[in-house]
């Protein structure tokens, strides 16, 4: 009844806003789905501290329905809850309750702000049912669902001519990613005859060497499946190659930004390599293709990071790199730290949106850092929470970051995977660069002189409390998950409190080899971290003006790094006006200069002209049909008298 009630509450309480909200005071919608919200995150605590510390006692189906059923194929809608669903729970649900409570404030002008509760609390069944799916097909309906929820939430504003784009963008990169994971699906069902998670994952081993001929050239089966679900996961998760619409999805209010980046729609890639990692366990070359494109994401986006002016930008990018180390997490097999940074980043990188949104809020809706400045002690207690969340993404000693994420760099330098030496440059890379545009962001929104104007700067206040709350339980997870939960997920106790949801092969060695790391390893997240610290510092406290000396004196690489390695722009070249030129000349040489000119402009022009006058001699009247007739004898018995003899 738990379960059920965790995942069917949300779509309740959204279609009575959707439907039922207009009608009534905007109050009762908001408090109403926030309400709900509030209490499924509690009944997600419940399972997760209840349960999920015995192992294998929290392995649970509930059968709601058949769904599908024909000849030969039979899918039943089951709400799958092991380890691994609840603490999904615990993070999707409690992000999102505290979003809800944070929205009410945010958007209290909003005459709107029915339908966006509607499409919030939309937007978490959506992701509850695809974290609680026991089958492929259930799973992509919740993964379409986040689809739908994201395009309207994103471009919630819709009349704002970027929140629209930016919702088409995201919408069409993601059915790129979607395609590769429907194809993976089609494949799983050809190879194994069924999509039910724990048929698939147990017939799995009896695949390991098998290959299929395509195009001349022999594929690994579970190589070839996994990537194909991988592809999927690079959409949603917007790893590199696909993480285009990510930083556009600013254009959605900011709550929606800490609901995405942070708990939901980006999380579910992750979450579907850990779903699988029976069959990524089993495909060596898959693993390192997931490998490669997370550690190339951690490097791409932290670089992006380092030169961006829009505060939600920021940590936008900020995102990109931290999926980045998940993935590399879940390319060198150490799965458990994949979904321990997943855990704690949720509540830090919310926290940092959330607090972005309140320095919003108190700036009259200005976004730009080169715009804010000198206003820390104007909205103290916003400023201390954006501290505590920087603390923790830079991974500062005993807050979450430092153990999820120190975890992930250990991990990939005892990997023997083929990419993992370049995995772990990357990361401790990426690490530097985290600290740099974090405290970057803090210094010119925070501290120095206020270059924001004389008005802005007049109305700067501090966040109602109703705003402010969520930011504090964020805060809480942010310096406690990590010392709290570290021992469960990767520590002493994660065999027991993992138990079979997520599997390892008797070689996989690798959380208990992290231990044994060099002293530099271990310390190198540190040591970028206050090395970033110290240039942050350096560069926008102590001399101001070394930013924009160094931005003329290579003003390439700058606008290289401020334009996002110009992927936009070559998507555009490539794909956009390559597809206007396709269009353009099916729609003129071939439409009009082919099929309408021989079509309707052609013979069926000339065949209406010849039935129109033809259809003229249909007179009705019955002394035209016997003139008629009598013309027809007349050329017959001419015929007959003058050729017939011969």
């Amino acid at each position: 009844m738990i379960y059920t009630a965790i995942v069917f509450l949300p779509i309740l309480a959204s279609l009575y806003a959707g439907f039922f909200g207009r009608f009534s005071d905007a109050k009762v919608s908001e408090y109403l789905t926030s309400g709900v919200m509030v209490l499924v995150a509690l009944l997600s605590w419940v399972v997760l501290l209840g349960s999920g510390f015995e192992g294998e006692s929290l392995n649970t189906k509930v059968n709601i329905l058949t769904w599908i059923e024909i000849t030969g194929f039979k899918a039943n809608w089951i709400i799958r809850v092991d380890t691994l669903t609840a603490v999904m729970f615990v993070v999707v649900n409690t992000v999102s309750s505290l979003v809800h409570i944070y929205s009410i404030g945010y958007m209290h002008n909003d005459p709107h702000r029915v339908r966006f509760f509607a499409y919030l609390s939309f937007f978490t069944f959506a992701m509850l049912t695809l974290i609680t799916a026991d089958n492929f097909l259930q799973m992509f309906f919740g993964w379409e669902g986040v689809g739908v929820a994201s395009y309207l939430l994103i471009g919630f504003w819709y009349k704002k001519q970027s929140a629209g784009a930016a919702a088409m963008k995201a919408f069409i990169v993601n059915r790129v990613g979607d395609f590769g994971f429907a194809l993976g699906i089609f494949g799983v069902l050809y190879v194994f005859g069924s999509i039910d998670f724990d048929t698939v994952f147990a017939a799995a081993p009896d695949m390991v060497g098998n290959s299929f001929n395509f195009l001349g050239y022999d594929l690994d089966v579970l190589t070839t499946l996994s990537i194909l679900l991988f592809i999927g996961a690079m959409g949603k998760s917007a790893q590199f190659l696909l993480h285009t619409w990510l930083p556009d999805a600013m254009e959605g209010p900011t709550p929606v930004s800490a609901l995405i980046h942070a708990a939901t729609m980006v999380t579910a890639g992750v979450f579907l390599v850990a779903r699988c990692s029976p069959l990524f366990e089993l495909a060596p070359n898959a693993l390192a293709f997931v490998t490669f494109i997370g550690a190339t994401t951690a490097f791409f986006a932290a670089t992006v990071g380092l030169v961006q002016n829009d505060i939600k930008r920021v940590i936008a990018y900020s995102t990109a790199s931290q999926l980045g180390y998940m993935f590399v997490a879940l390319g060198v097999g150490a799965y458990q730290a994949a979904i321990f940074h997943l855990f704690t980043h949720a509540f830090f990188k919310a926290l940092l949106f959330l607090g972005a949104g309140s320095v919003i809020h108190a700036m009259s809706d200005e976004q730009d850092m080169r715009k804010m400045g000198g206003i820390a002690s104007k909205i103290p207690r916003t400023y201390i929470m954006m501290l505590v969340g920087t603390l923790a993404l830079t991974g500062f000693p005993l807050t979450a970051g430092y153990f999820s994420k120190d975890a992930i760099i250990e991990a990939a330098y005892v990997s023997h995977n083929f990419f993992s030496t370049y995995a772990f440059v990357a990361v401790v890379v990426a690490a530097l660069m985290t600290s740099f545009y974090s405290w970057r962001l803090i210094f010119m929104t925070f501290h120095g002189k206020s270059r924001a104007s004389k008005d802005v700067l007049s109305h700067v206040h501090e966040s109602p409390l109703v705003m402010l709350t969520p930011l504090y339980i964020l805060a809480a997870g942010a310096l406690l998950a990590g010392i709290l939960f570290s021992i469960y997920f990767i520590g002493d106790g994660q065999q027991v409190f993992w138990a079979s949801s997520i599997f390892t092969s008797e070689n996989n060695h690798i959380l208990h080899d992290i231990h044994g790391v060099p002293a530099l390893v271990k310390y190198s997240p540190f040591i970028m971290m206050v090395l970033g610290f110290v240039l942050a510092w350096y560069f926008y406290i102590k001399q101001p003006q070394i930013p924009v000396m160094l931005a003329k004196q290579f003003n390439g690489m700058y606008k290289f790094l401020l334009n996002k390695w110009y992927f936009d722009e070559m998507y555009d070249f490539l794909f956009v006006r390559g597809a206007q030129k396709l269009g353009t000349f099916l729609s003129v040489k071939v439409d009009k200069g082919v099929i309408d000119r021989f079509g309707p402009d052609g013979l069926a022009s000339l065949v209406l002209r010849v039935t129109a006058r033809v259809s003229k001699f249909q007179s009705g009247l019955l002394y035209h049909y016997a003139f008629v007739m009598l013309i027809g004898v007349a050329i017959m018995l001419t015929y007959f008298i003058l050729w017939g003899a011969r």
